[in-house]
């Protein structure tokens, strides 16, 4: 029994010394062991912890830029930053600014004007043609008087009679503006049917009334004072200044013309 016992403690001994070498079954090498693990760097992770999830980038977003280390302090900043390329941003067209017209530059857009002057006959077609533009407040008038001047007149009748008949051919012609003189002297009995400024005026006066078959009155110069009526339109705008244009040429001796808008009277 001794001899059994030793013989299968040297078998094992032999078997343990030549797994050691490594050559086992026909010379093949045996895998060494595993090396220890170092156990104070293992770290147990708790399961039961989602993990966060993992950041998906879109196919259109860059890469991500490296990072760069901090420059040394003796390095300045500007050396160690890299140079950023200019970029082109497109600036809109610069439009200049239009300022709105001054309270002076609106007035000045329109304008004043004073047209005349006026009697008898033509200051009645002259107000009536104002009257049609329907200008407001914006018109008024005022009188100048004359010591010297011209008028359109029938000479004196014989007695009322005959005064009374001429009145009546005047009004059945269209005349409705006439005076009739009371006076005693030589000029009793006259029929005044204007009085004008100018001998132009009363000339194209009496060339109308010929239209009108008024054939016996004249034109004389009168030397006592008379009032003759100016038109004043305040704010005219372009086109009522064309209008007054127009007018002013169916009133021959009128005149028509700009006024500083501050006259007053």
């Amino acid at each position: 029994m001794k001899k059994i016992f030793w013989t299968l403690l040297l078998a094992n001994l032999v078997l343990f010394v030549v797994m050691q070498q490594g050559w086992l079954d026909g010379g093949e090498q045996v895998p060494h062991a595993q090396p220890a693990l170092n156990e104070d760097l293992i770290r147990l992770v708790d399961e039961t912890k989602e993990a966060p999830p993992a950041k998906v980038l879109h196919a259109s977003a860059p890469a991500a830029a490296p990072v760069v280390a901090s420059p040394p302090k003796h390095v300045s900043a500007a050396a160690s930053s890299p140079a950023i390329a200019p970029v082109a941003v497109s600036t809109p067209a610069i439009v200049p600014e239009i300022k709105p017209a001054s309270t002076s530059d609106q007035s000045n857009t329109l304008s004043c004007m004073e047209w005349g002057e006026f009697t008898g006959q033509d200051l009645i077609h002259a107000t009536e043609a104002l009257a049609a533009l329907q200008l407001g407040d914006a018109l008024s008038q005022y009188q100048v008087e004359h010591d010297i001047g011209y008028w359109v007149y029938i000479p004196p009748l014989k007695n009322k009679a005959a005064v009374n008949r001429k009145i009546g051919e005047l009004k059945d012609r269209g005349i409705k503006e006439y005076f009739v003189v009371q006076d005693s002297g030589r000029w009793r009995n006259a029929i005044s049917l204007g009085v004008f400024k100018t001998q132009e005026a009363a000339q194209h006066f009496l060339d109308d009334l010929r239209t009108k078959d008024v054939r016996t009155a004249r034109v004389g110069q009168r030397a006592s004072k008379f009032y003759v009526t100016i038109f004043r339109i305040n704010g005219v705008g372009i086109m009522t200044e064309v209008k007054l244009t127009a007018l002013q040429k169916d009133f021959a001796g009128s005149e028509l013309k700009h006024v500083p808008c501050t006259l007053t009277r």
